[in-house]
């Protein structure tokens, strides 16, 4: 057999950090985790290709020299999914699709040969015994969430590596909250199954072993669903491994609040290079909280526990929403309020939408509120369903969110605030690269001369120069990612 695996193209949305890239030549954020992994779990001797859509071009002789495609995607995938359906159809090569995608809406996308749904482990070797016996199904799908033992070291070969800005792996899948409008629950259930320390390891020594060095982006629902473990075991572990290697990594990954609650979880997490973290903050409106089931964040002075974290070593970024049954008219200058107050640089907020299947989705379909299908993209404007305040109001209190947190001036304050309040940890180099100097130049060029707003960026940079010279270089690299926010604000 001749497989493709091909990983569709990602719109221009607030997490692609396209135009951010550009200062330092990557072309992707980071790579396709899961059909690299899937590629470990086909026969060794099939020939295997990929075609990342956001690295390059997917060509019409990679097609005809396929036998089937392999596809994989998120919502947001959905235009650039759909057009690799319709040309590999044209030409006729057969499509097998799986993924978060076509989990949840598969029986709305035509053209596909054979559905693989829910997780890999368990539904693909099902699909490939039937392959060989000739007698391929359309659909496989499965109820159960499979031992993440079962899952091989991903296919790095199959990479162009230096064209991503970090790489990625993947510790545990499921998360123990339940919020209204999540659909990680529903695909990777409420336990948190977790690779074992020596399995979590294997795979780090494997891209120490192609001579990566920098960003590892951990992709699990929730870092730490197993907090327990995380203490005894892993974090442990990882540090030793870290000290042994000089600290060859640092770790990007997605945690719930409560994490500022366990002193010595964040002390490992910091200690172990785990330092730049996403949070759901979701709203300063604890009706809204109460709302959603968002039990964790409710209670808490959220502006100190984030400071807390920053203070212990953490690079918070965090996800807002505005669009609750529970939002007033207030909740706009609220929400703008709280993030230049928190320091939180990277702040997505997005209209409420509802995932297909989703506790949300089934209480707004029963409430006759439902509209088209989910996007996967909730800062285009749009949301899936008619909200209980104004739509007019709606969008316009959104827009002014927006574009007032990524507006120069407020978006330069919070950098300021940030760098006050971080503590760099003991392990972080101050070693400048080459790459960092490069990429220091053409923001020079590209923020402090073209761009307009440059006052605010020149007292900014002379600020973090004189007063915090050791945290430069990370300020430097959030105002890159606002030059690529405001872009994404520019469209909204």
């Amino acid at each position: 057999m001749k497989i493709l695996l091909v990983y569709p193209e990602t719109p221009a949305t607030f997490w692609s950090f396209k135009d951010a890239l550009k200062f330092v030549s990557k072309k992707s954020s980071e790579p396709p985790l899961g059909l690299i992994t899937v590629a470990a779990m086909l026969p060794q001797e099939w020939g295997k290709k990929l075609v990342d859509m956001n690295v390059t071009k997917l060509n019409d002789k990679d097609i005809q020299w396929a036998d089937y495609i392999f596809l994989s995607g998120m919502n947001v995938h959905l235009s650039s999914f759909k057009e690799v359906i319709r040309r590999a159809n044209k030409i006729g090569t057969k499509v097998v699709a799986g993924g978060p995608l076509v989990t949840t809406e598969y029986k709305d996308i035509l053209g596909v040969d054979h559905f693989i749904l829910n997780e890999a482990e368990i539904t693909l070797p099902l699909f490939l015994k039937d392959l060989e016996n000739g007698t391929p199904k359309h659909i496989y799908t499965s109820n159960e969430f499979p031992d993440l033992s079962l899952s091989p070291v991903p296919m790095w070969s199959l990479l162009d590596r230096k064209e991503y800005a970090a790489l990625s792996l993947q510790y545990s899948r499921g998360c123990p909250y339940d919020c209204e409008f999540c659909s990680i629950t529903m695909l990777n259930g409420h336990r948190p199954r977790t690779k074992s320390k020596d399995q979590f390891l294997n795979e780090l020594e494997t891209l120490y072993k192609l001579g990566w060095r920098g960003d590892v982006n951990l992709v699990d629902d929730n870092f730490i669903g197993n907090k327990k473990k995380l203490k005894d075991e892993i974090l442990p572990a990882l540090i030793e491994w870290q000290k042994m290697k000089k600290y060859p990594f640092s770790f990007i990954t997605e945690v719930t609040i409560n994490l500022a609650d366990d002193e010595k979880l964040t002390n490992l997490m910091v200690d172990a290079g785990i330092h730049n973290i996403f949070v759901g903050i979701e709203t300063p409106n604890e009706e809204s909280l109460a709302e959603c089931g968002k039990k964790h964040n409710l209670n808490r002075d959220l502006i100190s526990t984030v400071n807390k974290l920053q203070n212990k070593g953490m690079i918070v970024s965090a996800g807002f929403i505005v669009g609750f049954d529970s939002d007033s008219h207030a909740i706009f200058d609220r929400q703008i309020k709280f993030i230049q107050e928190s320091g939180i640089v990277s702040a997505m907020v997005g209209l409420l939408n509802a995932p297909t299947g989703t506790k949300l989705f089934e209480r707004l379909k029963k409430e006759n509120r439902l509209l088209e299908n989910f996007k996967g993209n909730n800062m285009d404007g749009a949301t899936n369903f008619i909200p209980k305040m104004d739509y007019k109001v709606l969008l316009s209190g959104y827009s002014k969110i927006i574009h007032t947190i990524y507006a120069h001036k407020e978006y330069y304050e919070r950098i300021k605030k940030f760098i006050k309040n971080y503590q760099a940890p003991s392990w972080k180099s101050n070693k400048i690269t080459f790459t960092e100097i490069k990429a220091f130049f053409r923001l020079l060029w590209a923020i402090g001369i073209v761009e307009k707003g440059k006052r605010h960026f020149w007292k900014m940079l002379l600020y973090s120069l004189f007063k915090y010279p050791k945290k430069f270089s990370l300020a430097m690299t959030l105002v890159v990612y606002g030059f690529h926010f405001r872009r994404i604000a520019a469209s909204i």
